[in-house]
């Protein structure tokens, strides 16, 4: 493995947030500001292949979510809330504003793309352009839920289990845990670089990240869904461009029309499966680039 850093150009930065904590963030590149936030069990590592491209054309702003990398890992309480989506979405509102940037693009992968989704729901005003990877929308996707979804997405349901349960098994061997449930993709671990993967092992066996992903998921299937049928119920919609991408190999692809349940909550959707599985940004990264780049040049009305 060599010793090259995945991002050697890049400032880091570590920006409080609303609620006293605080998120860890690379920043490089010049051009307009865009947002990119990574899934699970992962950092802003994924985004290692195609931010040499991107930093020609825009100011990257890599953020580890709450609870993930080196960003803080607050205990949850009761109802999840300091993993809600829309806490999570004010966090990353937070480092825009911090680097001052009153608007910008996302692009974001997984629970990232989540998390995107909640912050282009909350604060509209802020976000430009939204290119979400390899999700459909939340509450779709669990009021949608099959036995081959249940099955493939198993992770869903073991990490809600209630503390210490699920914490207890990923602290017994962070390694493994990365291993089988990035390994049991369609793609299997073939696709990571040993630096991406030694920092996804590294960062979850950091103290309190096992609970921060767990409260992730806990929030996702009970206090976000709350707030998703809220703007089901309103009629709300989002009002940017939105780009949805799925992996045509993915569980998503096979599970959802992740086109038509975007259609639903945003104005304007586009997008199309690319040629892989799950892991976009590092299983296609020339793929991701060609389709998101024009959207994310285009010209803001």
């Amino acid at each position: 493995m060599t010793d090259t850093p995945l991002f050697p150009d890049f400032a880091v930065h570590r920006i409080p947030t609303p609620d006293g904590h605080h998120i860890h963030a690379l920043v490089g590149g010049s051009g307009p500001p865009l947002l990119l936030l990574h899934g699970h069990p992962q950092t802003s590592a994924i985004w290692h292949k195609v931010a040499p491209a991107l930093t020609q054309q825009f100011t990257l702003v890599l953020a580890d979510l709450r609870g993930y990398g080196d960003s803080a890992k607050p205990a949850g309480g009761a109802d999840h809330a300091q993993y809600s989506k829309r806490t999570m979405a004010a966090d990353m509102l937070a480092v825009m504003q911090h680097l001052g940037h009153a608007r910008f693009a996302v692009l974001a992968h997984d629970r990232g793309a989540r998390v995107a989704h909640r912050l282009a729901a909350d604060h509209p005003g802020a976000v430009l352009r939204l290119v979400l990877l390899d999700i459909a929308p939340t509450l779709a996707m669990y009021e949608q839920t099959s036995d081959a979804f249940a099955r493939a997405y198993w992770h869903w349901f073991f990490l809600i289990q209630p503390a210490p349960l699920p914490e207890r098994l990923i602290e017994a061997d962070p390694a493994a845990y990365i291993r089988d449930v990035m390994g049991r993709r369609s793609a299997g671990l073939a696709p990571f670089d040993a630096r991406a993967l030694a920092e996804y092992t590294r960062c979850l066996a950091l103290p309190g990240t096992a609970h921060g992903i767990c409260e992730d998921y806990r929030a996702a299937a009970g206090i976000d869904l709350v707030h998703d049928r809220a703007d089901r119920d309103a009629g709300s919609q989002l009002p940017m461009p939105v780009l949805a991408l799925w992996g045509a190999q993915g569980v998503v692809h096979q599970c959802f029309d992740p086109l038509a349940e975007w259609q639903r909550v945003a104005a304007d959707v586009r997008g199309h499966a690319l040629p892989c599985g799950h892991y976009i940004a590092e299983e296609a990264p020339d793929a991701l680039l060609a389709a998101a780049l024009p959207f994310l040049l285009e010209a803001t009305p």
